[in-house]
């Protein structure tokens, strides 16, 4: 049977209304509509009727009756409402006709004819309806992705974390050479992922591989299949998979997956959740996947401990991939990569400065060199020297210096001088190995009042009494104010020194077992659920927290002489490099 194509199911139902409506009109106009009638007087009516020059009468419910001379004229009158009228019309053969019978079929007709006309109308929307909801749906399930199949990113623009780059260029081979694995009857891998802090370059590495393997590069965020409207993250998930199958060997690279690969053990909520099937559609995918499709999903996230298990299991991602913060050798390799095409002044040293990034990401050493050359083009100098590198270093960390300083008080500025030299006191004493490279009274625009760059050195473990020296050296600050101005004179200005202290104490007794009351027990999995306040493990903080803080007291009260000899030179210069305030502290040390 043939199919009706739609524009001409559309032009017959048109023209089907347009017929019925004409017919309903000719009816109408038959019954109750004449261009000319001409009004008598019902007197003049009935001698009309005598002399026999009436054809028709329409008797109608009304207070007027229509009717048609013989010579085709149409006339109205007034309605006598007489019992005998109908009789003595029929008497005189006038044709008599009742309209109210023929007026309720024209209804009738009438609203059949509207109704079906209604009824076939909105079968059209709702078919219309239907199907742009269906174009709408696939419209917004189809995943936006960047493609970069020429991208000039190789594996040489990248420094650092070379374990891990080691196991992500196999994957090269894989996609170039598949025959190679093959013959020992190996597999290439379904899915990567990258794990680690922000900024060490993961997606740097996705862009690296599928540029080395000459294979398109599908980027999307976990973001872009967290919605609102049911099922459209699963279609989204189908789409980008789709997509990938028919470009043939490609790399899938989704970032920040935890949006959508998040543990589904959420307190008995069941799979109905839309990110439940959102997840539930990404593991069917990975599982679909033959391993001589050429298609390699890669993904990044920086919590790996709370995606899902299925998703990290054996035949979905087969490799997890740290990409951790970069060690010594590994910050000088960056450093040398993202000075290379800038004109740097001989005289900087790349080993100091990778010694003084300590904890940076590969993001972090970028961004600070794109602030030593901005610094310089301010400038216009000839060259990024080492002084608009040390600028930027301290505005990435600490903010730009206030310019206006007019409104702050001395009062306060000796406050900050006493805090911050009791910062310094506290690192010199408790770890030397530390570098203290700058102190400074002088605000910044992050809010701070001024501050101690404190920068420890390289270290695989944290030791359980470096921690302790953490803490210390964090409530160093507030214990200087409570000794010099008095208990009820302390500032708010040792808010993140509390903050930090809080959190290296509780990460040492919930995670790591250093608290004899507690024990070597992971508080966290104790409680089944991280996040949550327990009344007995605040407690064993205050008390372990009030202890080290006295102790700081104690350490301070013996080392005041150099507190006030920092103080002092801090009040004079606002600004002190560590070469000074080690000769502050060699000239002030008790014989």
């Amino acid at each position: 049977m043939k199919k009706i194509s739609k524009k001409k199911l559309m032009l017959a139902i048109g023209m089907f209304v347009v017929i019925l409506s004409i017919i309903s009109f000719g009816i109408y106009r038959q019954y109750f509509y004449s261009e000319n009638p001409i009004e008598v007087s019902y007197g003049e009516f009935l001698e009309k009727i005598e002399e026999n020059q009436i054809n028709k009468v329409f008797l109608m419910d009304s207070p007027k009756i229509k009717g048609e001379l013989k010579d085709g004229q149409e006339f109205i009158t007034d309605h006598p409402r007489t019992d005998n009228l109908k009789e003595m019309l029929l008497t005189a053969d006038v044709i008599v006709v009742e309209v109210g019978e023929q007026h309720s079929v024209v209804q009738v007709i009438t609203f059949i004819i509207v109704i079906g006309a209604l009824a076939g109308m909105a079968f059209i929307l709702s078919k219309q309806g239907s199907k742009q909801a269906s174009k709408e749906y696939d419209k917004m399930s189809s995943v936006e992705f960047s493609t970069q199949k020429e991208s000039t990113i190789t594996f040489a623009n990248i420094a650092g974390n070379e374990e891990a780059k080691e196991n992500v260029m196999e994957l090269v081979d894989f996609l170039k050479n598949p025959q190679k694995y093959q013959r020992y009857g190996a597999r290439m891998p379904k899915g990567v992922i990258l794990y680690g802090p922000p900024g060490t370059g993961k997606t740097l590495m996705a862009k690296a591989l599928a540029s080395e393997a000459g294979v398109d590069f599908l980027a999307v965020s976990g973001s872009d299949f967290v919605q609102v409207y049911a099922g459209l993250g699963a279609g989204r998930i189908r789409n980008l998979f789709k997509n990938a199958r028919e470009k043939g060997k490609c790399v899938i690279f989704i970032d920040e997956i935890d949006a959508i690969g998040k543990k589904r053990d959420r307190g008995g909520l069941g799979g109905s959740d839309e990110s439940d099937r959102t997840l539930n559609a990404l593991l069917t995918e990975m599982s679909g996947f033959k391993g001589s499709e050429g298609i390699i999903i890669m993904a990044a996230t920086n919590r790996l401990d709370i995606l899902d298990e299925a998703l990290l299991r054996p035949g979905r991602f087969d490799r997890q991939i740290e990409v951790g913060l970069p060690d010594l050798k590994a910050r000088q390799d960056i450093l040398k990569l993202y000075t290379q095409n800038r004109p740097i002044a001989t005289t900087i040293s790349i080993e100091r400065i990778a010694q003084q990034t300590v904890y940076f990401s590969g993001a972090k050493l970028e961004n600070l060199m794109n602030e030593a050359a901005i610094y310089a083009a301010r400038e216009n100098a000839s060259f990024i020297s080492e002084k608009h590198v040390d600028k930027a270093f301290y505005t990435v960390v600490a903010g730009e210096e206030k310019k206006d300083r007019s409104n702050i008080k001395e009062s306060e500025r000796r406050i900050t001088a006493y805090h911050e030299a009791g910062h310094t006191i506290a690192t010199k004493l408790l770890c030397p190995e530390n570098k203290v490279t700058k102190v400074t009274i002088i605000p910044s625009t992050k809010g701070a009042g001024g501050f101690s760059m404190n920068i420890p050195p390289d270290s695989m473990y944290h030791k359980k009494k470096d921690m302790f020296h953490s803490i210390k050296i964090a409530l160093a600050g507030r214990a200087v104010e409570e000794i010099i101005f008095g208990e009820e004179n302390i500032t708010t200005g040792a808010s993140n020194d509390i903050q930090k202290a809080t959190e290296i104490l509780v990460a040492m007794i919930k995670q790591f077992g250093m608290n004899d009351e507690v024990g070597m027990i992971n508080y966290d999995i104790l409680l089944g659920q991280p996040g949550g306040v327990d009344q007995r493990l605040a407690e064993i903080c205050n008390k372990e927290m009030k202890r080290l803080y006295e102790e700081t007291k104690v350490l301070i009260e013996k080392n005041i002489h150099l507190v006030h000899a920092v103080t002092e030179e801090l009040m004079a210069r606002e600004t002190l490099k560590e070469e000074e305030i080690n000769k502050i502290i060699e000239n002030n040390k008790v014989a």
